[in-house]
């Protein structure tokens, strides 16, 4: 079997993704890393809120993602996690993805595409009657990702 020389950081920013890449850096031999932020344009994240509501709403769509805050958003995330990477001496590369359904899926999806040897994401640790309502990234990537898969718990106590 041959070295891995590949991974990729489910990177968006928070306390966990930055634990989880931090860990990656100490715990694995792969120097290379693919650094990938999902987004989701803020028509969709509107369109979805207002009709969880019961309310009608205009579609509204642009073409030009580079106008969309929460793409300009992800941008600079992304670029934050390469700069995070490359203070821990890993050789990153930055690439943001459009989550059309869940994150999950377009991180499982973007790492068909990038061929990754591993991929490593934080998790928020959320149990109990919370996961009732918030999906987990981690674990849907766990599960369907179908290459190794190195999930980082948050810090005891959070």
């Amino acid at each position: 079997m041959s070295q891995p020389s590949t991974m990729l950081i489910a990177f968006d920013g928070s306390r966990e993704a930055r634990r989880a890449l931090t860990h990656a850096a100490r715990l694995l031999a792969i120097r290379e890393v693919e650094i990938l932020t999902a987004w989701e344009p803020v028509h969709r994240t509107a369109a979805r809120a207002v009709g969880m509501s019961g309310h009608h709403q205009a579609e509204w769509v642009t073409d030009a993602e580079q106008d969309d805050p929460a793409y300009l958003q992800a941008q600079d995330t992304c670029h934050e996690g390469v700069a995070l990477a490359q203070s821990l001496g890993l050789t990153a590369r930055a690439h943001l993805v459009e989550a059309s359904t869940t994150v999950w899926s377009a991180i499982c999806e973007a790492a068909e595409e990038l061929g990754p040897d591993v991929i490593v994401t934080g998790s928020r640790g959320v149990s109990g009657w919370r996961s009732l309502w918030q999906s987990s990234t981690s674990e849907g990537v766990l599960h369907h990702a179908g290459i190794p898969v190195l999930v980082v718990p948050p810090e005891s106590g959070e």
